[in-house]
C-alpha cells in the first residue's frame, strides 16, 4: 500500500487548484508566559514576537503551493491592511491574486492567537487566547458576480476546485450552485469543507466533502460514535447531496471514507503527539484537492490526506506540510527524519530559532562513509552555537566533484545517517557545485569548515562576514578519510582474492 501510495504522490507534477472560499490572516502572538497577573487570575505573558500566516481559504492556498499546485484563488478582502498583508504574503509565493476582490463593507477576517511559552521558551506552548475580527454577512451580489466570473474565467484551465467554507459570507447559494454546476459541466471534480450547520443542501452535487465528526453529526442528526453509525452517516450524505464520495475527519481517530457504490474504509492516524488541531481540515481539503485533481481516486486522496492530517496536528498553529514530509512519513517514520529539510522548511525553522537568538552554525560536506574524523568535526561545529546545520551535496554534485565512482551511498542513506547524530539538528541537500547559494539562504552566525580550506579559502567567507557572521576552521584527525577507508577495502579485497586464487 506505502509503495503505492509512495509513486502516487511522486509521480504528480504541478494540477492546478481553484481555491475559493473565506479568507483569513491568522496572527499569532508567541511570549512567555512566567507569572499571574495581580490584577486577576489569569496569565501573563510576555511578548517575544509576532507572525502572521495566511488562514481559512488562505491556508488551503498554502498548502497547495508548499506541495507543488499552481493555484488560482478568489475571495473577499477588507479595505485595510490586513487585506494588503494577506495578498502580500500570497504574491510572495507566486500566487495570482487577481482573484481576492475589495469588499469595504467588510474588514478582512483576523484571527490573533496568543501563544504562551510557559517557563522555558519553546516548550509547554499553549494557546492562551484567541481574538477574532469578523463581519459574516453574506457577500453583496455585485462580488458574487465577480467571484463567479472569476471561477467561469478560469475553471476550464484548472484540474479541480476546492471550496473552503468557514461561514464568513462568501459561499452563497448561488456562488455554491455556480461552481457546482460548472464544476459537473466541465468534469472538475468539486471538494468542499464544509460549514457547520443543518442545511447541507447548499452542496448538493459537488464531488465529496471533508466535514469533521461534528458537522457530520449536525448535518445527518446521527451519533457518529460507532462504525455503524458512521457509516449510516457517510450514506445519508452521499445519497442525500448526490456526492461521489463523503470523507468524515475524526480528529485523533483519522479519517471515515463513505463512496457512492457503498464501499468504505476506515483510516486510522499514526500515532503521533498532537500540538494543535488547528489546520488539520483544511490540509485534508489541500490534499485530497492535490491528489484528485493529478488523476488519483478519492479513496487514495484520503489516504495521503490522512496522513498529511497527522503531520499537520505535531505542529504549532496552521502550517503547511511539504510532499517531502508526507514522503518521509510512508517510507517509515523514525524521529530522526523530521531533522532532513527542504531548503524552505529550514528558512521557516530558522527564523524561530533566530528570534530566539539562537547562534545557529553551519557547515557542509558529502559525508560519504561516515568514519570518526566526521563525527569529530561535527561535534566541534555544534559546540559554536546553540544548532547546527549541515548542508549534504547530492550524489550528482558529489560525482561531479569526486568522479564516477562517489558516493559509496546515496544521498538519502547519508542523510539519514548525519541526522541521527545528536551533534546534528538539521540536514538540507544542495545540488549547486559549491554551497554558496544555500549558505544565502541559511544566513549562519557562524561557518564551519576545516583546517585544510585555510589556503584554499572558505566558500561564503565574505557573505557571512558582511553581516557580522565569523568563519571557525575545525581541526583534522590527522591519517583518516573517506578515501583512504575506501583504499583500505580494495586492498584488502584485493589481497583475500589473492589468497583464494
Amino acid at each position: 500500500m506505502h509503495s503505492r501510495l509512495i509513486q502516487i504522490l511522486s509521480d504528480i507534477k504541478s494540477p492546478a487548484i481553484l481555491v475559493t472560499g473565506d479568507l483569513m490572516l491568522d496572527k499569532y502572538v508567541w511570549g512567555e508566559v512566567n507569572r499571574i497577573s495581580p490584577e486577576a487570575p489569569i496569565p501573563v505573558i510576555n511578548v517575544t514576537h509576532e507572525e502572521f500566516r495566511p488562514g481559512g481559504a488562505g491556508s488551503v492556498i498554502t498548502n497547495l503551493t508548499h506541495l507543488g499546485a499552481r493555484v488560482f484563488c478568489t475571495g473577499i478582502l477588507g479595505k485595510d491592511s490586513a487585506g494588503e498583508n494577506f495578498a502580500r504574503m500570497l504574491e510572495k509565493s507566486g500566487v495570482d491574486t487577481s482573484g481576492m476582490f475589495i469588499d469595504s463593507k467588510r474588514p478582512t477576517t483576523v484571527k490573533t492567537r496568543v501563544m504562551g511559552h510557559l517557563h522555558t521558551a519553546g516548550r509547554a506552548v499553549q494557546q492562551l487566547l484567541r481574538i477574532d475580527y469578523e463581519k459574516t454577512h453574506p457577500a453583496p451580489k455585485e462580488i458574487e458576480d465577480k467571484v463567479i466570473n472569476y471561477v467561469k474565467k478560469n475553471i476550464h484551465q484548472c484540474d479541480a476546485v476546492a471550496l473552503s467554507d468557514m461561514n464568513k459570507g462568501l459561499l452563497t447559494e448561488r456562488i455554491l450552485e455556480t461552481v457546482t454546476t460548472l464544476g459537473r459541466t466541465t468534469g472538475k471534480p468539486v471538494i468542499v469543507d464544509p460549514r457547520i450547520g443543518r442545511n447541507c443542501s447548499i452542496y448538493k452535487g459537488v464531488t465529496a466533502i471533508t466535514p469533521n465528526r461534528h458537522e457530520t453529526e449536525v448535518m445527518t442528526g446521527i451519533d457518529v460514535s460507532t462504525p455503524e453509525n458512521l457509516k449510516s452517516a457517510g450514506s445519508k450524505l452521499v445519497k442525500e447531496l448526490d456526492l461521489q464520495c463523503a470523507v468524515i475527519t475524526l480528529d485523533k481517530d483519522g479519517m471515515f471514507l463513505y463512496q457512492r457504490d457503498g464501499t468504505h474504509l476506515m483510516l486510522p492516524t499514526n500515532p503521533r503527539e498532537v500540538h494543535d488541531v488547528t489546520g488539520a481540515g483544511d490540509m485534508v481539503l489541500s490534499v485530497i484537492a492535490f491528489v484528485v485533481g493529478a488523476g488519483s481516486s478519492i479513496a487514495d486522496a484520503a489516504r495521503l490526506a490522512n496522513i498529511a492530517a497527522g503531520i499537520e496536528v505535531g505542529k504549532i498553529g496552521v502550517a503547511p506540510v511539504s510532499r517531502e514530509e508526507i514522503l518521509r512519513e510512508l517510507q517509515g517514520y523514525h524521529p530522526s527524519l523530521e531533522k532532513i529539510k527542504t531548503v524552505k522548511e529550514l528558512k521557516d525553522l530558522l527564523d524561530k530559532h533566530r528570534s530566539k537568538r539562537d547562534r545557529i552554525v553551519f557547515t557542509n560536506g558529502c559525508f560519504d562513509i561516515l568514519h570518526r574524523g566526521h563525527v569529530e568535526y561535527l561535534g566541534f561545529a555544534r559546540n559554536q552555537g546553540e544548532l547546527l546545520v549541515v548542508g549534504l551535496n547530492t550524489d550528482r554534485s558529489v560525482n561531479n566533484m569526486k568522479g564516477p565512482s562517489r558516493p559509496v551511498l546515496p544521498e538519502q542513506d547519508r542523510a539519514r545517517i548525519i541526522a541521527a547524530l545528536e551533534d546534528v539538528d538539521y540536514v538540507v541537500l544542495f545540488d549547486e557545485p559549491t554551497p554558496e547559494e544555500l549558505i544565502r539562504e541559511v544566513r549562519p552566525d557562524v561557518l564551519i569548515k576545516g583546517e585544510d580550506w585555510r589556503e584554499k579559502g572558505v566558500v561564503g567567507r565574505e557573505f557571512v562576514e558582511s553581516y557580522g557572521g565569523k568563519v571557525v576552521l575545525a581541526p583534522l584527525v590527522q591519517g583518516i578519510s573517506t578515501t583512504d577507508i575506501i583504499s583500505r577495502i580494495v586492498e584488502k579485497e584485493n589481497q583475500r582474492a589473492q589468497k583464494t586464487v
